[in-house]
């Protein structure tokens, strides 16, 4: 098993509580890892790519109102 390439969102450093809250994802080939950047090793989330995208869209739409 090849380890996952975690990455933070280049607008980490932004954002409420000094930009502490943050999370990091990974392409897990046939799906995508979400986690927690304060405790990695806690766990991960593993979303389908449709659900990723959705997500984000979600995300994106929340944060434009």
């Amino acid at each position: 098993m090849i380890e996952p390439v975690w990455r933070k969102s280049s607008r980490s450093g932004s954002g409420g509580a000094g930009g502490q809250e943050c999370v990091e994802v990974a392409d897990l080939g046939a799906g995508r890892g979400v986690r927690d950047s304060k405790a990695p090793d806690a766990g991960h989330l593993v979303l389908t790519p449709e659900a990723f995208a959705a997500l984000v869209t979600a995300i994106k739409r929340e944060s434009a109102t």
